[in-house]
């Protein structure tokens, strides 16, 4: 685990997440403060998965967490660029409330979109995983962007970014590894051209704020050497027809109690 710079006087909060299960240490009012996008992708990783999986783009680690406190064999590499980020999770490790998972999750501050020989020297090992997530910037530029530099770094993408990142995550990952995205619906066709070649068999569920609302995200998974084609999956709805509370299927997979996808 690399040393990211000390929090000391920089504002940070401590949240609870799968109802107490783990507690993840976050800057208040700046960068990315993971939510349900960060739980929704970690329910994408199968039930009593007992491999090796690097959470890509990992920000404070909430996916990453999430997949450790749910599946109890399952070892994590939190993959995170920004100094501040990296600084976040390894607080989160040294918490008491996380001493149950601490010792299966690993903190590596790295380029997510290095390529080559400077991949492989920042520490992005080759099919080293057996399961890769990611829950890049998928927000255009044209949308409206937070002013907060480490925020915006982390919400808004450039040209290319998903051929990129899911270049590193196929030379990840092991041969029959999985990898799951979340990301916006109209990011789809590029993120199923970035698949060719090198994951097959996309399955992709639509998530919808409600029933007969429009999806806002879609949680994508696929399998290194596999040749079968897209097939979009039954939606999650997150809430009913009124109301704020979550749907029971949705609580479920937000609270580390079900996986997304069927195994």
């Amino acid at each position: 685990m690399r040393e990211g710079p000390p929090l000391d006087d920089r504002a940070f909060t401590i949240d609870a997440f799968h109802r107490g299960r783990f507690h993840l240490v976050q800057p208040a009012g700046k960068g990315h403060r993971a939510g349900l996008d960060a739980m929704l992708l970690a329910g994408a990783v199968q039930a009593g998965f007992a491999g090796a999986l690097a959470d890509l783009g990992a920000g404070a680690g909430a996916a990453g967490f999430a997949v450790a406190a749910r599946c109890p064999e399952a070892r994590v590499l939190l993959v995170e660029r920004e100094p501040e980020m990296v600084a976040c999770a390894q607080e989160s490790l040294r918490l008491p409330a996380n001493s149950a998972l601490a010792s299966r999750i690993e903190v590596l501050q790295a380029d997510v979109e290095l390529s080559g020989s400077d991949r492989a020297e920042a520490g992005l090992a080759e099919n080293a995983f057996d399961f890769i997530i990611m829950n890049p910037p998928f927000n255009a530029a044209h949308d409206r962007a937070s002013p907060d530099p480490l925020r915006r770094q982390a919400h808004v993408m450039d040209d290319g970014l998903f051929e990129r990142w899911l270049r590193t995550a196929a030379a990840m990952a092991r041969p029959g590894a999985r990898v799951a995205v979340i990301a916006r619906p109209a990011s789809l066709a590029q993120i199923l051209s970035a698949l060719e070649g090198r994951f097959g068999s996309p399955r992709a569920v639509p998530v919808h704020p409600r029933p007969g609302v429009e999806a806002l995200r879609i949680i994508l998974r696929a399998r290194k050497g596999d040749r079968g084609g897209f097939a979009l999956l039954p939606p999650l709805v997150l809430h009913g027809e009124t109301g704020r509370g979550f749907t029971a299927r949705a609580d479920a997979i937000i609270n580390g109690r079900e996986a997304l996808f069927a195994d």
